[in-house]
Formats: C-alpha cells, structure tokens, sequence
C-alpha cells in the first residue's frame, strides 16, 4: 500500500508560479511512476505530467509544456511539479497518483494509488 499526500496548491494571479508537492509513503521500494493529473468543475479527469521511477523519463500534455516541470527526488520520496506562466485555465484539484507502469502514462486507469488532492485557483 502507499500513500500520496499533495501540497502547494493555493490562490495566486495570472502569469504566477507555484509548486505542488507529492509525499508518498508506504512500500516505496520499488520505485513507482507518479503522475499528476487535474480536474476542474465539470470537466473529466486529465493527465498533466509524469515521471518514471528513475525520474529519467518525463512527459507532459500540451496544455503545460513549456510551462510546468516535473521532478522527483526519491530519497525524500517526493515528487515536485513546478508550475509557471499560470492560466486562469490551469485552475483546478490537481492529483498525483503512483503507477507500476515504468514510465507512467496519461490513463487514469493505469493508476493504483491516489492523493486526496489540492486546490489550485488561478485568478485575478
């Protein structure tokens, strides 16, 4: 079993920057691919980024390249997501969740392990 547990989602103005961490505890031996993904009101889950164990491979949606970068250090057993240029699009609850896939993916489905959340408002 793991446990994910985000933080650094807050309110902040257009063009603003802000970090999102994810704890994650629990069997982290074998290092999962962690992935962060977003949901704003009324639209469906959407992956944004993802990292794999090593933290070699990464990737990103559209909507964010350029923009946000993932990292992970795994002696903390964190995984960061520095967000930068904010949109007020890029308000929503963004989630991070483990994965046994090697590189991660952008399929909720291939996700075993979910945090709870936190809210990321971006907004005049």
């Amino acid at each position: 079993q793991l446990q994910l547990v985000e933080s650094g989602g807050g309110l902040v103005q257009p063009g603003g920057s802000l970090r999102l961490s994810c704890a994650v505890s629990g069997f982290t031996r074998s290092y999962y691919a962690i992935g962060w993904f977003r949901q704003a009101p009324g639209k469906e889950r959407e992956g944004v980024s993802c990292i794999s164990g090593s933290g070699r491979i990464t990737n990103y949606a559209d909507p964010v390249k350029g923009r946000f970068t993932i990292s992970r250090d795994n002696a903390k057993n964190t995984v960061y997501l520095q967000m930068n240029s904010l949109k007020p699009e890029d308000t929503a609850v963004y989630y991070c969740a483990a994965s046994q896939r090697p590189s991660g993916s952008f399929r909720t489905d291939d996700y075993n392990y979910w945090g709870q959340g936190t809210q990321v408002t971006v907004s005049s």
